[in-house]
Parts: structure tokens; sequence; C-alpha cells
């Protein structure tokens, strides 16, 4: 049984999960995110909207629960789903989606892009990788697309497409987000918006109170 309300006791778990889920639904953790990403940027000296994006994905295997959402990529031999993210030039999250991981980078872009230009009208190009060329990504992007491709003569930092490979690399610090390991992929999206306002939330309390 869950120990008593008025008692010094460790909150019950269901009582946690049941707060966890209802803030998936109701969009709380979003709009959680949103008000801690414009203050980011205001004390990081940069407006509140962005005029850059930088997009990538993340194949990720799934964990013996997964229910939906679960796909093969071939390019990178993974069975599981895909992270798609969108971020600024701070690093910041603009969005994500997370889909099958069977679904190419061109089709999964058009899930990240929708309604984008209601959300961030100020954006003036979006980077990407190879992997983003051709008629589809151009037709669902809201704006210009400026490809980087990969040097194949070796190991090169890429310019503007470490600023999202280092995104998903402090995602993947999170123990939760070493996998997905969650039975559906919209637990899978809260968490990486949780794992971002835990990043800005560490990230404003370094400046002093004003």
């Amino acid at each position: 049984m869950c120990p008593s309300p008025f008692r010094s006791a460790p909150v019950c778990h269901s009582t946690v999960y049941h707060y966890f889920k209802r803030f998936c639904r109701d969009g709380t953790w979003r709009r959680i995110h949103d008000a801690l990403y414009c203050r980011t940027r205001q004390l990081e000296g940069r407006e509140e909207q962005p005029s850059f994006a930088i997009i990538d994905s993340q194949s990720v295997k799934t964990g013996p629960d997964a229910r939906s959402d679960i796909g093969y990529d071939a390019g990178k031999k993974i069975k599981g789903r895909k992270r798609h993210i969108l971020v600024d030039t701070l690093g910041m999250l603009l969005k994500a989606e997370v889909h099958s991981a069977g679904i190419q980078d061109r089709d999964g872009a058009a899930l990240v892009f929708d309604k984008l230009a209601n959300r961030f009208p100020f954006i003036e190009k979006i980077c990407g990788d190879g992997g983003y060329q051709g008629p589809t990504v151009e037709e669902t992007s809201p704006r210009p697309m400026e490809i980087i491709k990969r040097n194949q003569a070796g190991f090169q930092v890429l310019p503007k497409r470490w600023i999202v490979e280092r995104t998903l690399a402090w995602l993947g610090i999170n123990r939760r987000m070493a996998k997905d390991f969650e039975r559906f992929s919209a637990t899978s999206l809260a968490f990486i918006q949780t794992a971002m306002i835990k990043l800005m939330t560490r990230r404003l309390a370094r400046y002093p109170l004003s």
C-alpha cells in the first residue's frame, strides 16, 4: 500500500507514474520545456526565437517491452526506434519525434518539420547531412536546407552538424536513454523532453538570481 500522505515517507510509485503520464497527455512537459528554453536563450544573450536549426537522427535498440514503432535501420544495422531531433545553435531542442528505425531520415524529417514554422517562424535555414537530400525533404521543409556531407577520407568535425551530434550525446548520458526501454514511443519522446529540462535547469542555475 502507498504510505499516508501525512507521513514523512517516499511518494508511492503509482502516484509518480500517474503524474508523469498525465503530464505527457496534457502537454505539461512540453510547456515546461518551452518556458525554460526561452529563458535559457535570454540568459545566453540570444533572441528567444532561433534563426538557424540543425536536424539529425539517432537509431537506438528497443527493450523487450516495446510494443509500437519498431523497425530495422539497414544502414546502422539496428532494430528499434529512431530519435529525430531539431536543435538550435546552442544545442537546445526545438522539436523531437520518435518513430520506427525503419523510416528513412528524409521521411522522418517530415514529421519534425510539421507545424515547425508556426512555433519558430524566424528560422531562416535548416542544416542536415546527406540523408536529407532530395525532393521529399525540399517539399516538406519550411525553410531552405543546407546539406553538409561527411568527408570520406577520414574523421572530421563537421561545421554546424557537430552541434546536433553533441545534443544526442547529452541525451545518451541519461541512464534511461542509453537505449529505448519504453513500451511506447510517446513515452520515449517525454524522456527526451525531461532530459533537456534537466540540462537547461542546470545551465540556468549557473546564473545569479535577478
